[in-house]
């Protein structure tokens, strides 16, 4: 007599359309993982001390310790859609700045070397650098004083100044970020009062222009 708890064909071709299906979605779940480690990689505002990307991808667990350390809330580690590498640590200038911690608190969490626990200073954190993208938008340009970004700088005077400028036939002063001394921490941007904010933090070499390639890989 056949035993009545063996698997039917049926039951059995269920089972491997299951385990197939799920295969499917694991090799779908780790393309989603390659493509967003390889297009993030430009686009995401690294915590202080951070190494230059492909050094810190290397060297990144995704153990977060980093984002446990801070104590403003300010990274936070990638999910699928954000713009930075699954489970690496970044943040979001517009929604929360880098206060930029004298002990740089989230660095010497790192275990791993991909933020530099021995950051000499906040100074030279180099988290990114703050660009004016909205001359359209931005009120010292429509003739205004607003200039809230060089007064909330943290270090305002030196990575952002307020210079005398001719545009379009007028005197304006016009808010100039200096990108030797900008740490790219994100307050200028935060505290923009324009809607879509006129000065933007970018990584370094977004935000100044990296020698950029062709489509055929040839450098332009």
């Amino acid at each position: 007599m056949a035993d009545s708890k063996a698997p039917s064909r049926r039951d059995m071709l269920t089972g491997a359309a299951k385990a197939a299906g799920v295969a499917c979605l694991a090799g779908l779940a780790l393309t989603a993982y390659v493509e967003s480690a390889r297009d993030a990689e430009a686009k995401a505002l690294r915590p202080p001390g951070a190494r230059p990307e492909s050094e810190f991808l290397a060297a990144c667990v995704r153990c977060g310790l980093c984002v446990r350390a801070c104590p403003f809330d300010t990274l936070r580690l990638a999910e699928l859609g954000d713009p930075a590498a699954l489970g690496t640590p970044f943040f979001i200038a517009r929604e929360t700045p880098c206060y930029m911690c004298k002990d740089a608190p989230c660095a010497k969490a790192c275990p791993t070397g991909a933020l530099d626990r021995d950051l000499p200073s906040i100074r030279k954190a180099d988290m990114g650098v703050a660009v004016l993208v909205g001359q359209e938008t931005c009120l010292n340009y429509k003739g205004m004083t607003c200039s809230i970004c060089h007064r909330v700088c943290p270090i305002s005077d030196e990575a952002i100044t307020l210079e005398w400028q001719t545009h379009r036939g007028r005197r304006m002063l016009i808010p100039v970020v200096h990108s030797k001394t900008c740490t790219g921490c994100g307050t200028c941007e935060k505290h923009c009062v324009v809607d879509r904010a006129a000065i933007r933090v970018l990584p370094r070499e977004l935000g100044l222009g990296g020698r950029g390639r062709n489509p055929a890989g040839r450098p332009a």
